[in-house]
């Protein structure tokens, strides 16, 4: 019988200003399509129209000018990501990311903020989704120690380069995946809408006892969305809030967008 493991898969990951879903912007992005010929990688760079903090360069490498000077407009790079991930998703094909809840509310919240329909609009059955760092919570949630993508690659003997690029980190996170499927003879055997079921249900079991750790011990900071692989539906409130802080950010980037067009002018 054939195994889903044997594809296709189509990996996708992103780097970022940050690690607020709501207000940061994508900065690359890659999508690495994986079955049994071979891997194909689309990569993207945008100007994500902000500031890249140095913390964030520090990661991913792409300081603003390099940004600015060679990446794409948001909106034509964001519209070709969510096309090619809905195409994808149509015709069967699971999405793997790691950490998914992350990639894919900054990616609904990327797409909003340029008025482009988000992945929820554009499929009509939801979207499927493997994720390593969810199936690792699943099936060995007892083992301590962190879940990063490079603390799971050594655990689980996954050779990886230089992390914290789109196109590296994908490809680690498909090799991941094959060998947490070696490893774990269950998950194998599931398909992987039976495994999309099973992620929702572990996350949302996750999230709760996350919160109430936090709660017992006076934490601030906000806690874990339960929803899965998109977050719940905020409350009236919340939209407001992030309603709010999007027209901040659209205010602050009009000088930036307004040298943009100028330049373009020029080039033409």
């Amino acid at each position: 019988m054939t195994s889903w493991l044997q594809g296709p898969l189509l990996g996708f990951d992103t780097e970022t200003t940050g690690v607020d879903v709501a207000t940061d912007r994508v900065v690359s992005a890659a999508l690495v399509r994986r079955d049994g010929a071979g891997s194909t990688t689309r990569t993207w760079l945008l100007d994500p129209g902000v500031d890249i903090p140095a913390g964030a360069t520090a990661i991913n490498g792409i300081t603003t000018e390099h940004a600015r000077t060679h990446g794409a407009a948001p909106s034509t790079a964001l519209e070709e990501i969510a096309a090619e991930i809905a195409a994808a998703q149509a015709a069967g094909v699971p999405l793997v990311a790691y950490n998914a809840a992350y990639d894919l509310a900054l990616l609904e919240h990327e797409l909003a903020r340029h008025a482009l329909p988000g992945l929820a609009e554009r499929l009509s059955g939801g979207l499927l989704v493997l994720d390593p760092l969810v199936l690792d919570r699943h099936v060995d949630g007892s083992r301590r120690g962190p879940r990063k993508l490079v603390d799971l690659c050594e655990v689980y003997l996954v050779p990886t380069g230089e992390l914290h690029t789109a196109e590296v980190d994908v490809v680690a996170t498909l090799d991941l995946l094959a060998q947490m499927a070696g490893r774990h003879p269950q998950l194998v055997a599931a398909t992987p809408n039976q495994l999309h079921a099973t992620q929702v249900a572990a996350h949302e079991e996750w999230a709760r006892s996350y919160n109430r750790w936090r709660a017992r011990r006076g934490l601030s900071w906000p806690g874990a969305d339960r929803g899965w692989p998109l977050p719940e539906e905020p409350s009236r409130g919340a939209l407001l809030v992030r309603r709010l802080v999007w027209a901040a950010h659209w205010v602050a980037g009009v000088p930036h967008r307004l040298v943009r067009r100028r330049r373009q002018r020029r080039e033409e």
